[in-house]
C-alpha cells in the first residue's frame, strides 16, 4: 500500500523545508534540526495530558543525568516502564521524546522513567547503553518510589533507542535486574547484515539509508560491529530474554532488522508480539496527532505491552 496519506503530506513538507539527509550536516546542525522538528514547531494543542510530570536526576555511568518520570492517572502499585530515546545514538533527549513518553504511560497505566544518556561522536559505544544500564539498574533500586512494583519492570525504546533497551534486556538476563517486558520500537538490531528493507526505503521515509550509515559510524568508530552489544541479533544465544513486543513500519529501512529480530526471539522461545504496520514510516510513534493509522498504530503496540505487564506477576 501507499505511505499513509498525511504522513505523505508530512514528508513532502520535509523534503521541501530540508533537500539532502541528515548526514550532510555536523552532529551540533543535526541536532538543533531534530530538537525544531520535534520540539520547537511542536502544536502546544497536540502535547499529550498526563496526570503528573516530575524532572529529577538519575545517576548515569560517569555521572548525573536529566530524567522525567511520567505518572499515568491510577493507583498504585503500577507497572514501571525504563524508556530510552531513540535518535540514532546521536540525537535526542528526554524533551524529544517527551510527547511518546506521555502517551506510554497514558496508554499502558505504566510509570514510565525516561533518561538522557551520552551522545555520539562525543561519547562513542559503549557510552550510550553503559548509562542505559545505569538507568535501569538505578529503576530497580527505586521501583517502590516509581511503580511500586518489583515484578513488572519493562525496558522500551525507539529506533537507537530499541537498540540499546534490547541490549539492556540481554545484560540483564543473567545479573538482574529481572525485566518483565521490552518493547521494541522499529529497533535497529543489526550492525553488520544488510537486509532489503535497507535498499527499498533507502531514501525519501524520513530515516534514509546515508543516514544510518553517518549515525553508525559516530556511534561505533572502531569497535566490532559484530559484538552483541552492538547487533544483538548476533548474538550466540537468545533463549531466556524477555518477552517482546516488536513494532517496525513498511516504509522505514529498518524494517527487515525489526522482524528479523522478532523471529530470532520467537525461535528461541521468547514469547514475542510481532507487529509490521503498512503505510507507515520510522517515527510513527510520534505520529499519533498528524495520522489517525499512527495513533491505530501506537494504541495497538502500547496494548500489547499493557497486556504483558499484566500478566507479568504471575509468570514464574
Amino acid at each position: 500500500m501507499p505511505v499513509d496519506p498525511p504522513i505523505q503530506r508530512m514528508l513532502d513538507l520535509l523534503a521541501a523545508m530540508r533537500p539532502g539527509s541528515m548526514a550532510s550536516a555536523s552532529p551540533a546542525e543535526a541536532r538543533q534540526a531534530f530538537r525544531m522538528l520535534t520540539v520547537e514547531l511542536r502544536d502546544p494543542a497536540t502535547i499529550v495530558p498526563c496526570d503528573a510530570v516530575e524532572e529529577i536526576e538519575v545517576p548515569g555511568a560517569a555521572g548525573p543525568l536529566r530524567a522525567r518520570i511520567y505518572r499515568p492517572a491510577a493507583e498504585p502499585p503500577l507497572p514501571t516502564v525504563v524508556f530510552i530515546h531513540g535518535g540514532g545514538f546521536v540525537l535526542g533527549d528526554v524533551e524529544t521524546h517527551d510527547n511518546q513518553c506521555r502517551t506510554l504511560a497514558n496508554q499502558t497505566g505504566a510509570v514510565v522513567l525516561s533518561s538522557d544518556y551520552r551522545l555520539a561522536p562525543e561519547a562513542r559505544f559503549p557510552a550510550a547503553l553503559d548509562d542505559a544500564l545505569a538507568i535501569t539498574r538505578w529503576a530497580a533500586e527505586h521501583v517502590d518510589e516509581l511503580g511500586g512494583d518489583p515484578e513488572r519492570l519493562a525496558i522500551a525504546g525507539d529506533s537507537a533507542g530499541g537498540n540499546l533497551a534490547a541490549v539492556v534486556a540481554h545484560e540483564t538476563r543473567e545479573t538482574g535486574p529481572r525485566l518483565a517486558a521490552q518493547l521494541l520500537i522499529y529497533p535497529g538490531t543489526d550492525f553488520v547484515t544488510r537486509h532489503p528493507s535497507e535498499e527499498e526505503n533507502a531514501e525519501g521515509y524520513f530515516l534514509t539509508l546515508e543516514d544510518m550509515e553517518w549515525f553508525a559510524d559516530h556511534y561505533t568508530g572502531d569497535a566490532d560491529r559484530t559484538d552483541p552489544r552492538l547487533s544483538p541479533a548476533l548474538a550466540d544465544d537468545l533463549a531466556g530474554l524477555p518477552p517482546a513486543v516488536i513494532a517496525t513500519a513498511e516504509f522505514d529501512p529498518l524494517r527487515d532488522q525489526g522482524n528479523a529480530y522478532a523471529d530470532a526471539l520467537q525461535a528461541a522461545g521468547v514469547p514475542v508480539v510481532k507487529r509490521c504496520y503498512p503505510g507507515l514510516i520510522h517515527g510513527f510513534f510520534d505520529l499519533a496527532a498528524l495520522s489517525p493509522a499512527a495513533a491505530a498504530a501506537v494504541g495497538e503496540v502500547c496494548a500489547d505491552l499493557r497486556a504483558l505487564l499484566a500478566g507479568a506477576a504471575a509468570r514464574p
